[in-house]
């Protein structure tokens, strides 16, 4: 769909600086209803949710466009009796049409100094609202994590030094009978001080050292570890973007996350023979967040996505799987999507997780590199103002 399609009907051409172009620039679809239910006018944004051109939308009705009962046609019909703007919260307007996950809020308000029935509409995606606050929370659950890691060092490893020493001189000094537990102690002995140790890294909140990185290479270098170990079996498959910019990051850091990650992906697959991982890095003009410690926001354009063709993850995990201590694993840990979730938080990104069926996708939204140049054939400008 081509942008310079946009019908503008009454609203003519303003070269690119008048309401059109302000209206246009509006990241969130904007609609106009007339009086017979009809699209007076849909900017940019409008387009792309209902995945028409202005000019086809208006030839059509509100009716046909939204599913059957949709409030947003009793919305509609209040602002026209009560003359003053209304709200409306977590509207879905999932159809076949639409697809299937378009919950959105609503504003709607008459048309100031236009016809009494024109009836305009703002509709704000939740998806990404509802990303910033599962991942607020996951930031939350983490700085909560810091503080049990740091009272557990203190308080549980020294004692378990002592216990595993005790352990060793009752292995030497006792039967073949009583050694195999006194060996079962030290080993389990190690295995709580490596949980310790796993959790002292939530407590590390020194800046993290970052430089602009080529994902690609952090991408490939995980692919090779896992191919080399747990993944030998499984096929990769990547879909990467060749104009991408360096993302502003650590690198040893992002090595951590896409392993894990890639790891996770791996376990799920475990010994099905059409195992595969996908890897993807894509262009994707976000939203600003604030980088920890300091007052600059930053755009998070650059997604990056591990997906996986395993048994998927319940939608009673979903909202939970960045939360400490939340596993599906026999002899898991819950760890380490929580630490996974503090690292992209603390380079002022976003992770989240979809999944639906047999498909499982891992999206990571991060920050470009501060000099990157603009993508090739796309100013930063209309980057911007265009998703």
């Amino acid at each position: 769909m081509k942008k310079s399609d946009t019908w503008t009907a009454d609203w003519g051409s303003d070269g690119g600086t008048g309401p059109l172009a302000v209206l246009n620039a509006i990241q969130h679809p904007v609609i106009m209803i007339d009086g017979e239910g009809n699209l007076a006018f849909a900017n940019w944004e409008a387009e792309s949710f209902f995945g028409a051109s202005a000019a086809h939308l208006a030839r059509q009705k509100i009716e046909t466009l939204v599913p059957f009962g949709s409030p947003l046609i009793a919305l509609i019909d209040q602002v026209r009796e009560r003359h003053a703007p209304i709200n409306e919260y977590k509207v879905d307007l999932s159809s076949p049409r639409l697809g299937y996950d378009k919950l959105v809020d609503l504003y709607a308000a008459p048309l100031v100094g236009g016809p009494a029935d024109h009836v305009v509409i703002i509709l704000q995606e939740r998806s990404m609202a509802d990303k910033i606050d599962r991942q607020l929370t996951h930031r939350g659950a983490a700085r909560s994590v810091t503080g049990l890691a740091a009272m557990l060092a203190h308080e549980i490893k020294n004692p378990l030094s002592g216990i595993r020493g005790a352990a060793q001189l009752l292995e030497s000094s006792v039967g073949d009978e009583d050694r195999a537990l006194a060996r079962l102690i030290r080993d389990e002995t190690d295995r709580i001080v490596s949980l310790v140790d796993r959790m002292e890294i939530f407590s590390d909140e020194r800046p993290v050292d970052r430089a602009p990185i080529n994902i690609h290479s952090v991408l490939d270098h995980v692919k090779s570890l896992a191919q080399a170990g747990f993944a030998r079996k499984i096929r990769f498959t990547e879909l990467y973007d060749p104009s991408l910019p360096p993302v502003y990051a650590n690198r040893d850091q992002l090595v951590q996350v896409f392993l894990n990650l890639v790891k996770n992906a791996a376990e799920a697959i475990g010994d099905s023979a059409d195992g595969e991982i996908v890897l993807t890095t894509a262009y994707r003009p976000g939203i600003k967040l604030s980088v920890p410690g300091s007052a600059e926001k930053v755009s998070l354009p650059l997604e990056f996505c591990v997906q996986d063709n395993g048994p998927g993850v319940s939608n009673d995990l979903l909202p939970l799987l960045f939360d400490p201590f939340i596993t599906t694993k026999t002899n898991g840990t819950g760890l380490g999507l929580a630490l996974v979730a503090k690292i992209v938080g603390g380079h002022g990104g976003i992770i989240e997780c979809d999944s639906q069926g047999s498909k499982t996708i891992f999206r990571v939204l991060m920050p470009a590199s501060r000099d990157a140049p603009p993508v090739a054939g796309v100013s930063r400008t209309s980057m911007d103002l265009k998703r």
